[in-house]
């Protein structure tokens, strides 16, 4: 596979203007050209690889550089901006904090604190009880690793095991890392947890075991022979199991009854359910959580990113009595429950709540997978599959090209997108996603899709 790079030489590009879209300068831009040569210069190459422009401002469902472009954004700066960039809500929240002189509090308490972590409970279904904020993502699924074997340890468990699935991606610290599926995301670490247990992934492409033909119960039962060949005792070797609510780079979901056999099967071996909500959650699939499509109850979620549709937040959900396993003091974190981030938390949920988010996700959900779906009619040769649901699409493209890839061809589309005024999520993998935020207007997604399919017709001829 050819890795792709997105170009930082100016190419002159057709105008763009339209009520949502405006292109009226070669991209990139040559005059941010010295910003990414200073970038290059003087930060990690780690950070770097993503669509050359420069972003100056965002408001609603569009993005602005300083040189008169605007894209509509279908990545909701991945998945961040459920509500909106800059929601006029949550900046109001914002600035009453900040007339306040209230920039940081560690752990001590804080009035919005309280206010944020009421609501967020209020509104989560009733096997969560309790809270714990962190800051990012990773550090939730940390979290939720620790709980995991806290609880087995207080089972006197002989191992805390802890099953994970290949394809998921839970953050790139070193816990998070474990319990992802990459073995290079792995590799600098020098080992392998030998108490993290991968199962396969049952993708909807898969020859053997394809979970549109094969009943869930089956695939569990096959997956758990596969623990048993191990030499893993299921009732005293595992602590808990973890789920991606959706695989993240394909927005792929596992088989319902996949789901809530092991979920029963974990209740009769007292180990614990964790699911990784950090992408899916806050009303991005429909519902508020993406769990809630598998109508199962779990012990542990991890959230973030949509929680506060703006700043860093995350945050571990659960059982009382899961969440109070760790002694007082014992768990953490400078930054958790900041009061700016709570502050924005506390608007997100208001204004999800307000502007009927979880509805309309499910609405406008349907007119983007009708039209996903139609295009896949149109281009079957090129995409494999469209998944997804709610306002979270993918296409899967197959492998046309065997010298390049279906990743190549996938990151052309966000290329040609972005130059006609459409920002798309880059994968990196065969497959492009799409995620708006749940306030785009019908007329304004139909726009970007318009401009999905004129792509997709002009690169497969």
């Amino acid at each position: 596979m050819v890795t792709f790079n997105f170009s930082q030489c100016p190419v002159s590009v057709p105008l763009v203007k339209t009520s949502y879209r405006c292109i009226k300068t070669p991209l990139p831009v040559p005059q941010s050209v010295e910003i990414f040569k200073r970038l290059d210069h003087v930060e990690s190459r780690s950070m770097h690889g993503q669509l050359p422009i420069v972003w100056d401002r965002a408001k609603d469902f569009q993005v602005f550089d300083k040189w008169g472009n605007c894209w509509i954004d279908f990545t909701s700066t991945i998945f961040v901006a459920n509500a909106g960039h800059a929601n006029n809500i949550i900046i109001q929240s914002l600035k009453k904090i900040i007339d306040k002189d209230l920039l940081h509090t560690y752990t001590y308490v804080s009035e919005v604190r309280a206010d944020f972590l009421q609501k967020l409970i209020e509104n989560t279904p009733e096997e969560i009880e309790k809270a714990y904020l962190v800051s990012a993502g990773t550090e939730a699924t940390e979290t939720a690793i620790k709980l995991m074997r806290l609880h087995a340890h207080k089972k006197n468990k002989r191992r805390p095991g802890i099953i994970a699935f290949d394809g998921s991606y839970h953050g790139r610290t070193m816990g998070a890392a474990q319990i992802s599926s990459s073995h290079v995301q792995r590799k600098w670490m020098g080992y392998d947890d030998p108490n993290i247990f991968r199962l396969p992934f049952p993708y909807p492409w898969d020859k053997d075991g394809n979970p549109k033909t094969e009943d869930g119960n089956v695939r569990f039962e096959r997956d758990i022979e596969i623990l048993k060949s191990q030499g893993i005792n299921l009732k005293k070797d595992i602590g808990g199991i973890i789920f991606e609510s959706y695989i993240g780079w394909a927005a792929a979901f596992f088989p319902v009854r996949y789901v809530q056999a092991w979920v029963a099967f974990a209740k009769e071996n007292n180990f614990l359910v964790s699911f990784d909500e950090i992408q899916s959650g806050f009303a991005r699939t429909g519902p508020l959580f993406a769990y809630q499509h598998y109508n199962v109850k779990p012990d542990i979620i991890c959230c973030g990113k949509g929680i506060s549709s703006s700043l860093p937040l995350a945050a571990v959900l659960g059982r009382a009595d899961v969440m109070d396993l760790p002694e007082i003091g014992s768990m953490s974190s400078t930054h958790s429950a900041n009061p700016l981030s709570c502050a924005a938390g506390l608007a997100n949920l208001e204004e999800i709540e307000r502007r009927g988010l979880v509805e309309k996700s499910m609405k406008k959900g349907a007119i983007l997978h009708k039209r996903l779906s139609d295009m896949q009619k149109r281009y079957p040769e090129y995409i494999s599959h469209v998944l997804g649901v709610g306002m979270l699409g993918s296409l899967i493209f197959n492998d046309t090209n065997t010298e390049n890839g279906a990743s190549f061809f996938a990151s052309q589309i966000c290329e040609e997108a972005m130059r006609k005024g459409v920002l798309l999520v880059h994968t990196g993998r065969e497959s492009i996603k799409i995620g708006p935020p749940l306030t785009i207007p019908e007329d304004a997604l139909g726009e970007g899709l318009d401009v999905l399919d004129e792509i997709l017709q002009e690169c497969t001829k």
